[in-house]
């Protein structure tokens, strides 16, 4: 393990947090959920895309070529929430009980926010700030030749609930 990396988790090593999913001689694992119970669980996570004024007028007037991007983005970022594991390395998969992505117009662009739920032993913020980004990227994706200028910014995790670590809100 390098030197410079930085070692997270609730158990200490010499005095040091250590990254649950790296083994004490450094090895990447999946970490073991088996032992932790089933409760139910809640993530939300928001970000942002800001995009020119020509671009903002397009979708509003439906006028984008490509069709209705932000439909198109909350199935995308519904569907990530759904295949998080297929692409976040040693995420554990999960059976949702329920995924939504909102977007919400702001005057530069779209703020998005992505709530999932599950009943499982391991918790869900993956899935909901997986699809935020998804769900930005298919924005991006639908309207970059009217505006390549847009910026994906501030994807964070604002809210989960459940589960060993207990409740978190930013």
């Amino acid at each position: 393990m390098p030197k410079t990396l930085v070692k997270h988790s609730r158990r200490q090593s010499r005095g040091r947090p250590r990254l649950s999913h790296v083994t004490p001689s450094g090895e990447v694992r999946m970490v073991d959920v088996s032992e932790k119970p089933i409760t139910a669980r809640e993530a939300v996570a928001r970000g942002r895309i800001t995009m020119s004024r020509e671009a903002i007028d397009q979708i509003r007037a439906g006028a984008i070529k490509k069709g209705d991007p932000l439909q198109a983005a909350r199935l995308a970022g519904i569907m990530a929430a759904k295949h998080t594991a297929d692409v976040i390395p040693l995420c554990h998969p999960l059976p949702l009980s329920h995924a939504a992505v909102t977007l919400t117009p702001v005057a530069d662009g779209y703020d998005i926010e992505a709530r999932v739920r599950t009943t499982a032993q391991t918790g869900v913020e993956m899935e909901a700030l997986h699809a935020v980004a998804v769900a930005a990227l298919t924005i991006y994706d639908m309207l970059k030749a009217v505006d390549k200028r847009m910026v994906i910014s501030d994807i964070r995790l604002v809210e989960k609930r459940g589960g060993q670590s207990g409740d978190f809100r930013r």
